[in-house]
This record gives C-alpha cells, sequence and structure tokens, in this order.
C-alpha cells in the first residue's frame, strides 16, 4: 500500500486542486434554495415589504442565481478535469510499474499467478484503482460536502428535523453495511472469473494460427 501510494504523490496538487473545486460546486447547489427561498418571500409574497411583491427583486435574484449555475457548473468541470488528469497519471505509473515487475518473472512464478490473472491485474485492477483515485476526489468529496452542508441547513429551518435526520442515519448506516457484506464475494467471485477468462483469450490469440488450422478442416 505505500508503494501504492507513493504514485499517488506526484499529482498531489491536482488532486487537491479538485478536491477545492467540487468544494466549489457544491458550494453553489447549496446557495441556490436560499436565494430561491428569498425570490418568493421578498419578491413575490413581498415579507419585509408590506406584502407588496417586488419584481425588480425577483429578476435581480434571478440573474444572481444564473451566474450561480454557471459558476458551479465551471467548478465542476474542473474538477472532473483535475480528477482524471490525477488518476489516469497514477493509473499509468502504477501500470508500468506492474509490467517492469512482470518482465522479471520467473516462469514458476508466472504459472504460479497464471497469465489470465496477472492481465487482470495490470488492465481491470489497475482501472478501479484509478476510479478510486477519481471517486476520492469527486464522489467522496461532494458527498461529505453536501451531507454537512445539507444537515446545517436542515437544522436551521428547524431544530427538529434534527430528530428525523438521528432516526434515518441508522437505517442508511445498516443499509450500508448490507451492501458492502453482499458485494465483497460477489466481487472475488467476479475477478476469478475474470483472470479465467483473460487466460483463455490470451490462449486463443497465441495459438490462433493453430485455430485457424483446424476451422479450415471439414
Amino acid at each position: 500500500m505505500r508503494l501504492i501510494g507513493g504514485f499517488f504523490k506526484k499529482y498531489w496538487y491536482i488532486a487537491i486542486l479538485g478536491a477545492a473545486f467540487m468544494m466549489g460546486e457544491v458550494f453553489m447547489d447549496l446557495f441556490q434554495p436560499r436565494l430561491m427561498a428569498k425570490i418568493v418571500d421578498r419578491g413575490i409574497l413581498g415579507l419585509g415589504n408590506n406584502g407588496v411583491s417586488d419584481p425588480g427583486y425577483v429578476l435581480k435574484t434571478g440573474i444572481v442565481m444564473i451566474l450561480t449555475v454557471l459558476l458551479g457548473g465551471c467548478c465542476g468541470m474542473s474538477s472532473g478535469v483535475c480528477a482524471n488528469i490525477s488518476g489516469q497519471r497514477y493509473g499509468n505509473g502504477i501500470r508500468k510499474k506492474c509490467y517492469e515487475n512482470i518482465m522479471h518473472f520467473s516462469f514458476q512464478q508466472t504459472d504460479a499467478f497464471s497469465t489470465g490473472s496477472l492481465l487482470t491485474r495490470i488492465t481491470t485492477d489497475v482501472n478501479q484503482l484509478q476510479q478510486m483515485c477519481m471517486q476520492l476526489i469527486r464522489g467522496a468529496v461532494r458527498c461529505t460536502m453536501l451531507f454537512l452542508g445539507g444537515s446545517v441547513a436542515l437544522l436551521t429551518l428547524d431544530l427538529s428535523f434534527g430528530v428525523i435526520a438521528a432516526i434515518a442515519m441508522p437505517f442508511i448506516l445498516i443499509d450500508i453495511v448490507f451492501v458492502l457484506m453482499r458485494s465483497n464475494p460477489l466481487f472475488i467471485l467476479l475477478q476469478n472469473k475474470l483472470d479465467r477468462l483473460n487466460g483463455i483469450m490470451q490462449e486463443d490469440v497465441g495459438g490462433i494460427r493453430v485455430v485457424k488450422a483446424f476451422v479450415q478442416e471439414k
């Protein structure tokens, strides 16, 4: 794990920049409902204005909402670019190192791992590490920020909403644990089948001349 993490150290600044852009996108998403609430309260219902609606305020706040959406979209795209750059470069370094190590394997080591398993490690497994890297930069940051920001916004509306959130939290955690317990054995089974599939494909490609020769027979 220390070796795998060492490849990520080269691109930590890109990852931090991507996380910062994602935080900006989440902030814009959380800011929009407040603007909409101001439009309804002050612009339409006229609260604080003797019950008289204010079309000018609606227009002005609507323009701010449009700018907020555009800014949030730019932050989201920038976060995606940074996450993909860091993830792809991270996976590229791991894949090259794995390939270099495999080239120094003896025949006994290659047979012990099997060709299909080695193919899976430098393709599917590395791709999953890339996806994990990108999801940590985008998904983890976004979910954490939305959870914290949404909780604060919920409690600022009414503290009694906190009771509803507290009741729902154990069910959410139980659901997450159940999905992880069910998916882990299936994931291992999938990896074993991928190893076997890659092994068969490698044998077919390696013996393609022999296979085509036998196909010519009646």
